[in-house]
């Protein structure tokens, strides 16, 4: 019976005269356990039986184990709406992306394809003879814009308006607020201030003495700066907060150190300040592309449409998310495509900050 349930293991001893280690384990023929002083081996028994019972250390239960099926209850809700309101939108969405005259209402298709993404780049026609080329024109084009105008400069100003802050005591509070209020406040709203401001008879055109079409009629280029102002002032006070909670955290020996070697405020803050909050500014470079990446509010608050003559004319300031919004209903399959392709563009640039992450962040 004993050979049945137990099991001999067989360690050779070192060649050298060195302490005995386990270095090559195999079956062993039946000795007492301890030191067999003619095979010079050591003998252990272990027996190969299942454990009934649940693991414990020092005779207590392992407890994480037995009560492993209460995590994934607890777990449980917030899996079944991930799944229902991103991990199937996700698939139907590549499916829809691949499949030909995808119709809205029914679901029918007719049948499998690549020339989705074919037709909105402007490699090929549609089954009309139509060629799309409103994507590659203005959608990708503004898109990219959007990103590496916005984003740096809203990431810089709200970098400079944080240090700034916290290093004002008195008042704190009520510049933080007044800093804050733009992100409570609704997007269409604060889209139709701007319209005011910049129109024909708006205070820019009165403080400079211009006569410039900002908004409505404006050329495309004159119309990204209204755009790209309302975009920065929106975006800026998530990262104001964001960074002054890193700030509220930095050791302050850091800054005495630097205050006794004298070092200028410029050398402090890229090289003390910037450092130590690189978790922080990684952390808003990501959401901040990815926001960026996904504009469309603010087009709508502007221009109420996807160009400078509102929902006539060419949609000059339309994004890639405007576009798949706008062909959502009438070109499902060409929507799903532009959407595909959008997450895809941020997935690389999400890749490359991490990989540039792990030599610059310093946590």
């Amino acid at each position: 019976m004993w050979d049945k349930i137990l099991k001999w293991l067989h360690i050779r001893k070192p060649q050298t005269n060195e302490a005995i280690s386990q270095v090559e384990v195999e079956a062993a023929p039946i000795y007492e356990a301890g030191y067999n002083q003619e095979e010079k081996t050591i003998v252990r028994l272990i027996s190969n039986r299942r454990r009934k019972t649940a693991y414990q250390v020092t005779g207590v239960d392992d407890v994480a184990a037995k009560n492993n099926w209460k995590g994934w209850l607890y777990l449980a809700p917030v899996i079944v709406l991930i799944a229902v309101f991103l991990i199937y939108p996700l698939i139907n969405t590549i499916y829809i992306a691949f499949t030909e005259n995808y119709q809205y209402a029914s679901g029918l298709n007719d049948g499998f394809t690549f020339n989705n993404f074919g037709v909105i780049l402007g490699l090929t026609t549609t089954a009309n003879g139509a060629r799309e080329t409103y994507f590659t024109k203005y959608a990708i084009p503004n898109t990219f814009i959007l990103v590496f105008v916005t984003v740096p400069v809203s990431t810089t100003l709200a970098l400079i308006i944080s240090v700034a802050l916290n290093s004002i005591k008195w008042f704190q509070k009520v510049l933080q607020t007044v800093f804050f209020l733009p992100y409570v406040t609704n997007a269409i709203a604060v889209g139709m201030v701007f319209s005011v401001i910049f129109d024909d008879y708006g205070i820019v055109n009165y403080i400079f003495g211009t006569n410039i079409v900002w908004i409505y009629g404006a050329e495309r280029w004159v119309a990204m700066v209204p755009l790209v102002l309302y975009i920065v002032w929106s975006s800026i006070p998530f990262k104001i907060l964001v960074f002054l909670s890193g700030l509220q955290g930095v050791d302050k020996q850091y800054y005495q150190a630097a205050q006794i070697d004298a070092c200028s405020k410029a050398k402090v803050l890229w090289r003390i300040t910037v450092p130590l909050l690189s978790p922080q500014i990684l952390y808003i470079l990501i959401t901040s592309f990815i926001g960026a990446f996904k504009e469309y509010t603010s087009v709508v608050g502007l221009f109420n449409g996807p160009g400078t003559m509102g929902k006539a004319g060419d949609p000059n300031m339309e994004t890639i998310v405007f576009y798949i919004y706008e062909n959502l209903s009438t070109k499902t399959s060409f929507a799903a495509a532009a959407a595909v392709f959008l997450f895809v563009i941020i997935l690389i640039f999400t890749f490359i900050q991490f990989g540039v992450s792990k030599k610059r962040v310093h946590y």
